[in-house]
């Protein structure tokens, strides 16, 4: 086998385009599990809607691999994920890999 040819795999457009593939099917579980505020949220849906998908071929630690990520944009998705002192931690980016990564 050979490095210099694993390494050309690992950063293909075929490898690159199944990332984006299973990124968009995780962003596509975190969306239909994500939560919508109740009357007292300024903005409804907002959170649901800023879930981004991004790829590059040159990811990883070692910026030697194809990646995808999926990001949400709202400037409170991390309390969402997260919880705080008085919000629940909801975890959806985390439940939606593991459902919708295979």
């Amino acid at each position: 086998m050979s490095k210099k040819g694993v390494g050309q795999l690992l950063k293909s457009r075929m490898i690159q385009a199944d990332m984006l593939y299973r990124a968009e099917r995780i962003a596509d579980a975190a969306v239909s599990i994500a939560p919508v505020g109740g009357p007292s949220d300024p903005h409804p849906g907002h959170y649901k809607s800023s879930f981004v998908v991004t790829t590059t071929a040159r990811g990883g630690r070692r910026k030697d691999r194809a990646t995808a990520t999926v990001t949400n944009t709202a400037y409170y998705a991390r309390f969402v994920e997260y919880g705080t002192e008085r919000v629940r931690a909801h975890h959806v980016l985390v439940r939606a890999a593991a459902a919708g990564g295979d």
